[in-house]
């Protein structure tokens, strides 16, 4: 497993079709064990569930932005054929896949432990027990991202093609995957709703219109709505400037 810990840049003088399904298979299997103790709480059957939907998440959010990804690693420099950036995004996963893997003992005992979702505290338990999941969860992200970026600064000429090259396929996967997980909802259960696959209605909304609703609810006194294309004009336009400078400064003799 250390290979997949701490990947070289060898992995991508071997990036076919075999380095590539073993390494779904232990992303699969890391998430797919995660997956389980997330559900267990809420009854065993969604622990089932939440163990297919999770690293289905991954292959979705992956298999769609494939293509784009692959394009933004030649545009941007980072030498990446297609097959080469979906490994290296998919080592990443398996990264994460394992540290959340590592620790589903833990979280199975907690699940066992909690109270249940029959008790007085139900709404209460069910709050603390999705803020834990989410921290763990973006805790091994940050360790797949750590990881993935160390490689491409191995594998890319220059720092910031990596930056460049890792930041936007963050962006990208994280776009598309939340959307996805609002689609497969749910994962941690409701204590107040029935055990399903799949809500009722699944493609109705989005991940962004529920959080946009959210932070209107929150204050009606400041027009998201109005500030939001400001926000992302001005994200994108400070990103090619400093793109701009950092390649002229890559070119000064």
């Amino acid at each position: 497993m250390r290979d997949y810990l701490f990947p070289t840049t060898k992995i991508f003088a071997t990036a076919n079709t075999e380095s590539i399904g073993k390494t779904a298979v232990v992303s699969a299997l890391g998430f797919g064990a995660y997956g389980f103790t997330v559900g267990f709480w809420r009854s065993p059957e969604l622990g089932l569930f939440v163990a297919i939907k999770m690293p289905l998440l991954i292959a979705l959010t992956l298999a769609c932005n494939a293509g784009l990804n692959g394009m933004l690693g030649l545009l941007l420099g980072s030498e990446l054929g297609f097959r080469q950036s979906l490994l290296a995004l998919l080592r990443a996963f398996a990264i994460s896949g394992l540290v959340l893997g590592s620790v589903a003992p833990v979280t199975f005992f907690v699940a066992l432990n909690f109270p249940s979702v029959s008790s007085p505290q139900a709404a209460a338990s069910h709050s603390a027990y999705l803020l834990t999941h989410v921290f763990l969860i973006g805790v091994a992200g940050l360790v797949g991202v750590l990881r993935l970026g160390k490689l491409l600064t191995s594998h890319c000429k220059t720092p910031w093609i990596a930056r460049s090259t890792l930041g936007t396929w963050i962006v990208g996967n994280a776009f598309l995957g939340a959307q996805f997980s609002w689609i497969l909802r749910p994962f941690f259960g409701s204590p107040g709703l029935n055990v399903a696959f799949l809500r009722e209605h699944p493609m109705d909304g989005s991940f962004y219109e529920a959080v946009g609703g959210a932070l209107l609810r929150s204050s009606d006194k400041i027009q998201w709505e109005t500030i939001a294309p400001f926000t992302l004009i001005f994200s994108i336009t400070a990103f090619f400037i400093l793109h701009l400078k950092h390649y002229k400064r890559n070119q000064r003799p």
